[in-house]
Order: C-alpha cells, then structure tokens, then sequence
C-alpha cells in the first residue's frame, strides 16, 4: 500500500513524529548521518587509494570535490530505507533545519535516488502535534546554500586535521589529533594558565567599619569600607596590574595602604567622630533576561545544575525528541506569538495581572549572524506545561525547569528598587581625612525575580540580593562600633570552567553554537585538558602543541581567522561566496598568505625536544620540565640526554597543575624523585620499616614487608596530609597516617561502624554506603561518635545522586533482543544491554551513535567474555564443584545458540 516516506534523524523523534502523522504516513530515521568521509584506511575505497589527495578523500586539485562512504554500520540501514522508498508516493526529509540537518537531507536524497515522486524538505521547530501537522502541509525546497557552507566546514575540518595531525606524531607524541576550532579553544585554556603562571601577587590594605547610626534608626548597624584618605581613593584589587605593580594610571590618584599604614590609621581612628558627607540615592532598575539560546542554556545549566555542556545538550534533545521543549541549537532569543501569549498566560495565573507588563517583551539577538529562522528555547506547544505537569524526573524535569522559569520570566515586569551610597566623613588623629563608603540596595518590587534569577560566575552578588542602610541625611552624625584593617591579595586570572569558556569562543566568535559542547569533550578526551573541581586546567601536553602550533602555524591558531572562517561559512551559506575559492585560500595560500598546504610541506626541521622542553623558574634555574612519552617530568641541567648522565630526574604528579609548579616545588620533587625513599624509623608496634616516597599522585608514606612475606600480602599505605611535606614528615605522622582509616564508633540505631577516612576527595566518613564530608583532615583523628553521629543526624546536602536516566535511547541490540541505551559512568560514556557495557571510543559521540556502532561495540565487548571478578571467600569450592559441570554447560549453552541462530536466520 502506497504511503508518505517522512525521514527523521533519531528513532525517538520518528516514533514521536509518526504518532502525530497517523495511517498514510511512515516515519523512519536515517540514525544521524547516512555517509560521510571515510575515517580510516580501511573505509577508503580501493580506487581512490592511489590518487594523490585519496588519505584526504578530497580532491583538492578538483574543486575541493569530496569523496562520501556510506559506513559499514549504515549500508543495512540505507537498504532498510530503499526498500521503504519503493512503495512510498512521497517523500519528506524532515531533518533539523540548520546546516547539519540540511546536509544530512541532501546526503539522503542522493544516496536514495528517488524516481518518479516528489521529494519534499519538511521543517519545525518543536515536535507537537499542531507543528508537525503544519509542517507537513508546507514544505519547502532543499535549501543547498546551507549544504554548501556544512560541505565547506567539513572539508575545513579534514585538511587541517588530516595535515596538521601527522606533525604532531612525529615532532610531539604518536597518536595525537588536531582540530581546527578545538586547537584554537585549547589555546585558551594554555593562554590563560600562562596567565597565571607569570601573575605575581600584590599585597593592600583596607580598613572596614561597623557603625552605628543610633536608636531612631530601626536599621541601626551597618558596615561601610574605607574609600578615601585626603582625597585619595584607596587602592584596590584592579588597580595593579599582572606584574604585582600599580597600573600606570592609578599611580598618583590611590594611595597604597600596607600593614603598618593601615594599621596606624586604625589606631589614629580611635576618637574619631563621623558626619554623613552625601547621600546619592539612585533607581534601580533591572530588565529580564532573554529566553535561552544554546550558549545561555549551556553556561547557566552549568552554574546551577552542575550538568557540563555536553550532559545539557543530550538532556535538552531527549526533550526536544520528545515533545518538550523547541529546537535546542539556536543562537536566536525570539520568541513566536504564540509562545508569547503562552508565556504572558502563564505570569497572569501564577504571578497575577501586576506582574505582567502592558505590551509583550520582543527580544533580537546580539549574535553576529544569529540564525532567526529558529525560535529561542522554550517549552513547546501554544500553551506551557508547568514542571509539575510534565510528569519528568531527575535530569530532564531540572532542565525542563530552568527553560519553563526562564521563558516566562521574559514575559515579566522589570525589577524595580533604591541604591543609596553613603559618604562618612572624620578626621583622624594624625590630622588625615578619610571617607568611608557604605552602598546598598533595596527592591521594592522583585518583577520577573520572582521566577528566576540568573546564576554567576566566581560567587559574584545575584540581582536580586539585598543590602538595607539606614535612613540618613547628609550632616547627620554616626559613631564606629569598630574599625579593622584587613589585608588582601590580588588574584591571578581565573581558570575557564566549560561555561566561562564557551563565553569566551562566543564573544570572540569562534564556531558555532552547536558546536561547543562537542569541542570542549573533545579536548577533554584527547588530554589537552583536565578538570579540577569544574576549572578547565590544561596538560603539560597542551602546552607542548600549543607552542608547535603558534610557532608553525601562527595564522590557523589566530584567533581572529579562526572567527574570520565562521564569516565565510556564514557568507557561503547566505550563497555570497563561492566554496571552491574559500577552500583554495586556505589549503594553496593567496599573494602572500601561506596556506596550510604550504606550510606543513615547508616546515623544515623542528627541534621536538625543544617543543616539549620548558624552564622552571626562569631559564637561568636549571630546572626544566619535560614532556615525555610518559607523562610531564623534571630534569635538572646536565641530564642523561645531554651526554654527561650528572642530571636528577622526577616524575611531576599528574594532577599537579601548571601554576604551581614553581621553582619551590620543583626542587622538592627533584629532592625526592619517585622510587627514592625516605627512611623514617621502625614503626613502634610491627617494628616495619617505615619509609615516605614521591609517588605519581604525590607524596605518600607506606611499610616495607619482610622479604618472606606471602605475596597476598600488600603494605599499608597512607596520603600526606596537604600541610605535610616530604622535608618534614616524621615518624609519628606516618604512624597516624598508617592508622587510617580509623574506626570512629558504632550507630547505636543500625549498628553500622563509623570509619573517618581519606580519600582523593578529602577527607569524609563511611557509614554502611553513606559517606560525609569532612571540613579537614585533622579531623579524621579527633573526631568523637557524638561528633560523627551529628553529622549524620543533618540532611545530605551532596553526594551520590540517583542512578542518572539514560543519555539515549537507540533501539534493540541485534543479539540479546535488550534495549540498548548509551550512559554516563565514572570513566565516561557507554553503551549497555543490561548484560554488557561497552565504553564509546574516541571518535563516538553520543548524539551520533547509532544501534549499529552500538551493536558493534556491544559484540566486541561481548567476544572478550564476563569482566573477572575479585576472587571471594569459598570461590575455590565453587570453582571445584563447577568444573565437573563445565563439558554438560558447554553442550547445553552451543544447543541453546544454535537454536537461537537458527529462529534468528529464519
């Protein structure tokens, strides 16, 4: 029987879409891309092998003509399709409308040849009914702009990382890759540790006051820091520069309070008496912010949910697939007339008519070339589900949340309030005046606060946070309840964290939106970078392709060509640049522009050892850093590799960030290289030897068996404490540190034991599976039961969440017959049966995983048998006992499969 053909990328949007659609409709997906370039030598074709552009599968001397293979995992897929295409009267490419889902149309359509009927582009932008029913009645024609410019951005790709690659084998470490946009975000994070690593700290002070404005004042105390002294303004964090110095602007116009200074001024203050000088009261006024585009979402469902960027945008497409929210890649913060009234709708039930503003809220994007064909995120539909009334749990009903919150906060009255500063006036003993400044702010009326408040970074003040002063007027008087001088410290810059940094590749225009998260996982895969806590920290490796690359390839590391390319694409798109001469500029070069092909062919020698060697401390220290097959390490001047073997050498630990590798701390290392041990003495109850070594996690003490000690047998082992050092550790320490972890004492109610342990989170209490936090590891050997069992007696504020719903859903594994769904584990993503997991590879990412590399990965796994598991107490009788069932077992199991594989064939 005839039908419409609607094809859809995912099988969970198809199943959603082919519900709304009803009989005369079959709605299937293509599983991501149908074809792409080949990605290994085993998936190019024999007849392009021999040509000279075949490892790049673009024929760069033909227009930059690229060369597609349908994977081995989709070919069934493509048949599957085919077939289905034979009965259909028409067909519907219903892919994403951006240029990744205009491709992946195009891509269909030639792969599937149709004939004889009319083939139609299908767009939306939410999956409701009312929408995909809209769109189903007007579709439009394949809009080849937007392939051309995906082409050109995927060709782009190609030729830097095929080119750029084999340079880092062979001068950095085999088995890197680079990447156009992800070296350039890499960059960043080196730029700014760099940063970090030159910054030298400057010391000020301040003084701070409470004072007491009197008891007719029903806000009676309030603080207030000093702002000026004769007419100085006091110096603060901004006013020096990175080198620790004042800035050349403020030399002059601050006056720069140290210990002593403050200290005598606080003293000189005693007697003081103050006069309220001004009293400028401003309005406050605060606009909502705009629904969500991709970047926004990103960065605040980091801040407040904790979800890194590429959780968000696997949670967000569940919702999306599933009729929840609109499309979730959008740089666009419009909303519809129908989300509008929706939203306004929603601030009349559940704020009330005075929180609505008269006129609907319009919003236009700052993003250069924002993309207006689509909406802003939002909950989908003509009128908004509540949380509550989406039925969703964990992940998704928080995202869910945050878009719901923030759309209709957009549709909300501005906040409105007071700030007042307040000027206190007095003459110190000295005979100096000074002027203290007190600010505050006041909301008289919270407006869209009421439904959200937008998080911020590095524990900044939130919009709606409240200050009270009290009512005063100029010349009135106010007395010091106390005065303090307080000493600061500047602060390097800080480090990114996956939302500061995609604000960063936003504001300086570099790729796109949707591309963000998979350009900060891919860094992260790769060991570029590393988190610590939710900071961004790059490898020493990073450091090591980052010179090679700026010193090699100055031009496509730029920053501003990198943005510069996202202009091309843009105009390519638009249809007002031409692909082919894009890409010859950037692979052959122009005049006196070099392209990539020039440059890597006339590269030269490079000194590989100089690219992975960097001083510690200033060339003059004779200490470098080395970045070894291995991993970072320290060598002294005069080392093995220099011809007289005199140099020490030491393993730097991996989780030893860059800026605090001084020169300090390197020759600590150096003091005590891994596998050199300190003998501390014989501990006083086993008479063991006990001895402290630098270990690659850092310093530690353990035991030294007896040479006849049964090989079951393992040494007592225990982390230095981070106030300990190798210098000065002792054997009373090791002692204590050996101890642990240490038996607190029993619950009373389950009758579970209390242990206070040491983990590398820090120190924290085991009951049963519970665990807490400790505030320091001193408290591992004080803490009491009565202590211990306060700490339980309080709610958990963090810890081990509920088992996380899956990332996605692909279908039923070929073999088992179980779902199989991809997750997040402690070492990554995967993909699992129920029986078997299978963890992704490199190049695998979630939102392209299809059933098929899921089968495929699922069968690999499942070829190499059961994970072995720790041996247990009565493992040997078992194993005795089972062995005499082992050739009956192995009958009845090839029985089984056999059965299996045959029903299977049938």
């Amino acid at each position: 029987m005839a039908h419409k053909l609607v094809i859809v990328e995912s099988p969970a949007k198809a199943r959603t879409i082919g519900g709304y659609l009803g009989q005369g409709y079959v709605v299937e997906s293509s599983i991501g891309h149908i074809r792409d370039l080949p990605n290994s030598a085993a998936d190019t074709p024999a007849k392009i092998k021999d040509k000279p552009w075949g490892r790049l599968a673009v024929d760069v001397d033909n227009g930059f003509e690229p060369y597609y293979v349908v994977p081995r995992d989709k070919k069934s897929h493509i048949s599957k399709l085919k077939g289905l295409l034979k009965d259909a009267d028409e067909l519907y490419l219903a892919t994403d409308e951006d240029r990744e889902g205009e491709a992946i149309a195009w891509h269909l359509l030639d792969e599937l040849k149709p004939k004889n009927i009319p083939v139609k582009r299908m767009v939306f932008h939410e999956i409701t009914k009312a929408a995909i029913l809209e769109a189903a009645e007007n579709p439009r024609e394949l809009a080849m702009d937007l392939v051309e410019a995906q082409e050109t951005r995927r060709i782009l790709d190609r030729l830097y990382g095929y080119e750029v690659s084999p340079v880092l084998w062979k001068k950095v470490m085999s088995g890197l890759s680079a990447g156009r946009v992800q070296s350039v975000a890499t960059r960043l994070v080196v730029d700014r540790e760099q940063e970090r690593m030159a910054f030298k700290v400057a010391s000020y002070w301040d003084l701070e006051g409470t004072f007491d404005a009197g008891s007719k004042h029903e806000q009676r105390m309030f603080p207030a820091k000093l702002h000026s002294v004769d007419d100085k303004r006091v110096a603060r964090g901004s006013d020096f520069g990175q080198d620790g110095v004042l800035k050349a602007g403020a030399e002059g116009k601050v006056v720069h309070l140290d210990r002593p200074r403050a200290e005598a001024l606080v003293s000189a203050l005693e007697d003081t008496t103050y006069d309220v000088r001004s009293v400028e009261a401003k309005p406050y006024r605060r606009s909502p912010y705009p629904p969500f585009r991709t970047t926004t979402l990103q960065q605040e469902a980091s801040r407040k949910l904790g979800m890194s960027a590429s959780v968000t945008m696997s949670v967000a497409q569940r919702l999306y697939e599933n009729g929840y929210i609109t499309y979730m890649r959008t740089d666009s913060t419009t909303l519809s007339g129908t989300a509008v009234n929706a939203a306004r709708s929603q601030v009349r039930e559940l704020y009330g008519a005075e929180y609505l503003p008269d006129a609907p809220r319009t919003y236009t994007s700052k993003v250069k070339n924002a993309q207006e064909a689509h909406e802003a995120i939002r909950p989908a539909g003509e009128s908004f589900r509540t949380p509550a009334q989406t039925g969703l749990t964990g992940e998704q009903f928080r995202l869910y949340e945050l878009i719901w919150m923030r759309t209709v906060a957009s549709q909300m009255k501005d906040a409105v309030g007071q700030s007042v500063t307040i000027r206190l006036g007095g003459a110190a003993a000295t005979g100096e005046d000074v002027v203290f400044s007190a600010t505050g702010r006041v909301i008289t009326f919270h407006g869209f606060l009421k439904a959200y408040v937008e998080g911020t970074d590095e524990g900044k003040a939130t919009d709606d946070q409240e200050t009270r002063l009290p009512q005063l007027a100029e010349g009135d008087s106010v007395a010091a309840a106390s005065v303090t001088a307080n000493g600061h410290e500047t602060k390097p810059p800080s480090r990114y964290t996956e939302a500061t940094l995609i604000k960063e590749l936003e504001e300086r225009e570099i790729g796109r939106p949707s591309t963000y998260a998979s350009i900060i996982g891919t860094i992260l895969n790769r060991g570029y970078v590393y988190k610590k806590g939710t900071a961004l920290v790059p490898a020493w490796l990073a450091f090591s392709v980052i010179r090679l690359l700026t010193e090699h390839f100055p031009r496509q590391i730029d920053y501003t060509f990198t943005a510069r390319m996202e202009d091309v694409l843009d105009e390519i798109a638009a249809g007002r640049k031409d692909r082919s001469t894009e890409l010859a500029e950037f692979y052959f070069g122009t005049g006196d522009v070099e392209g990539l092909k020039t440059l890597v062919d006339g590269l030269g020698d490079i000194d590989a050892r100089e690219l992975a060697t960097f001083p510690v401390g200033g060339p003059d220290s004779g200490i470098n850093l080395r970045v070894g097959r291995y991993g970072p390490y320290l060598e002294t001047a005069g080392g093995p590799d220099d011809g007289d073997g005199a140099g020490v050498r030491a393993n730097v630990p991996d989780d030893l960030p860059p800026d605090e590798l001084t020169l300090e701390k390197a020759k600590e290392l150096l003091a005590n290289p891994a596998g050199e041990e300190i003998d501390l003495g014989a501990h006083p109850e086993t008479g063991l030897r006990i001895v402290a070594k630098n270990g690659r996690f850092g310093p530690y003490v353990t035991e030294l068996l007896p040479e006849d000690a049964p090989k079951s047998a393992k040494p007592r082992t225990g982390s230095l404490f981070k106030s300990m050092s190798l210098d000065s550790v002792s054997l009373e320490d090791a002692v204590k540190l050996l101890s642990l972890p240490r038996v607190v004492g029993e619950d009373p109610e389950s009758g579970d034991e209390i242990t206070a342990q040491n983990g590398r989170y820090g120190p924290y209490l085991k009951k049963g599976s519970d665990s807490r936090s400790l505030t320091s590891e001193d408290q591992l050997f004080t803490i009491t039961l009565d202590e211990a069992l306060r700490i339980y007696a309080q709610p958990k504020q963090r810890g081990r969440a509920a088992a996380a719903p899956p990332l996605k859903e692909l279908g039923n594994d070929p073999v088992s017959g179980q779902p199989v769904v991809v997750k997040s584990g402690r070492f990554g993503e995967y993909v699992t049966d129920g029986e078997y997991n299978a963890t992704l590879r490199k190049d695998d990412t979630v939102e392209d995983l299809t059933l098929e590399r899921a089968a495929e990965l699922l069968a690999e796994r499942r070829a190499r048998g059961p994970a072995k598991k720790a041996a247990k107490k009565g493992a040997k009788k078992a194993a005795k006992k089972s062995t005499a069932k082992k050739s009956t077992t192995k009958k009845t199991a090839a029985k089984k499969t056999t059965k299996k594989a045959a029903a299977k064939k049938s």
